[in-house]
């Protein structure tokens, strides 16, 4: 297999964010396929699974079985050795196509970066990771830097960035205690010597570990900037946006083209954390200035950067964009919790989350593949 016969996750994801058609040939089972796959704005997926192309060598046909689907092809598996194969056949029948290095397991490693732009001296910058929709966020403004709602399978980009820009990493934030991926807060804390922040309601959640808490109206000082705490419950009910610079990573609360789901805090109920988050949206979010750039934690897999290579809106596009924040309490109820399947083994990442429970790197990432499923569906 030459260089030539693959792509590299990070130029498919880079095209993908482009907005580039792509054709993805999934050789994986169906149900792996239904759960978790590459998937974008100009994604054109097929699932064939592997035995057919096992069937094809002998019988031949290979090009039959991507008929209708435009080349060029990328051809994907679990670890990249099925999907290699299945290229292999294709291209001896004809087509174009070529395997995704490293399957999925790899498409979980790509992490993007893009600028978010600011109305002061604040630099944001948005991590992307087109897995599973994730964003983090590196704030920095002279040398001191936060990273916001960091991945623990990324905690060392985090610190090779901040190093590269001569930064000094001094907070690593949660914004709230996560539930579709494992966090980096305190790996980052660790390598960096970064003081770990959560909100204060993560404690009546049984935070066990030491960090430092903030409140409402809180300020993470950064040089001339600050990253102030705005207390956005709902989703959790301590869940935390932060404002700087015109900016507010709302975290799991609003995003471009939706809202939280209320129901992956074990202890509340449902309906009554969906009644306050419309209280929050309205009261506390609706307050901010129109112009307030919206960087959400996560962002749907088809959707397209609105601010440059950022997934952020302006606040007062989408109160005119997204439905349900034009519904009225009753209606937004029933809409945020008549939601889909929960991330996966949600209820083992809070624990681990918590300093509840362990998990070595290996499972903490087998822990979090698959969308992120954060969202009122």
């Amino acid at each position: 297999m030459s260089d030539a016969d693959t792509i590299p996750p990070r130029e498919l994801a880079e095209r993908v964010r482009a907005g580039d058609h792509v054709s993805v040939l999934d050789v994986r089972n169906r149900d792996e396929f239904d759960a978790w796959r590459v998937d974008g704005p100009n994604v054109s997926a097929a699932q064939v699974p592997e035995n057919r192309f096992v069937q094809a060598e002998v019988t031949g046909g290979a090009a039959d079985l991507v008929d209708g689907l435009a080349e060029p092809i990328v051809a994907v598996c679990g670890r990249g050795e099925a999907s290699d194969y299945a290229a292999g056949l294709l291209r001896e029948a004809g087509v174009d196509a070529v395997n995704l290095a490293g399957g999925m397991d790899a498409w979980a490693k790509v992490l993007l970066a893009a600028d978010v732009p600011t109305d002061g001296p604040a630099s944001v910058v948005q991590y992307q990771r087109p897995s599973s929709g994730c964003l983090g966020y590196l704030v920095h403004d002279g040398e001191r830097a936060a990273v916001v709602d960091p991945l623990r399978a990324f905690a060392d980009r985090y610190a090779a960035d901040a190093d590269a820009r001569g930064l000094d990493l001094s907070y690593a934030v949660d914004t709230h205690v996560h539930a579709d991926h494992v966090s980096g807060v305190r790996a980052v804390a660790e390598a960096t010597g970064a003081d770990p922040v959560l909100p204060a309601g993560a404690e009546d959640r049984g935070l066990a570990f030491d960090a430092t808490l903030v409140s409402d109206g809180d300020a993470l000082e950064l040089g001339d900037a600050a990253l102030t705490a705005l207390h956005a419950p709902g989703h959790t009910s301590e869940m935390t946006a932060f404002r700087v610079d015109g900016v507010a990573l709302t975290g799991d609360s609003l995003f471009l083209d939706g809202v939280a789901r209320p129901d992956l805090e074990a202890t509340a109920d449902p309906e009554d954390a969906a009644a306050r988050l419309h209280r929050t949206l309205h009261e506390r979010l609706f307050s901010l200035p129109d112009d307030t750039t919206v960087a959400p934690g996560h962002y749907e897999l088809d959707a397209r950067p609105e601010a440059g290579d950022a997934y952020a809106a302006p606040l007062g596009d989408l109160r005119d964009s997204v439905p349900a924040l034009s519904m009225d309490e009753a209606e937004f109820v029933a809409h945020a919790t008549g939601t889909s399947a929960p991330p996966a083994n949600h209820d083992r990442i809070i624990a681990v989350n918590l300093g509840r429970e362990s998990a070595d790197d290996e499972t903490a990432f087998e822990l979090e593949l698959g969308p992120n499923n954060c969202a009122a569906k």
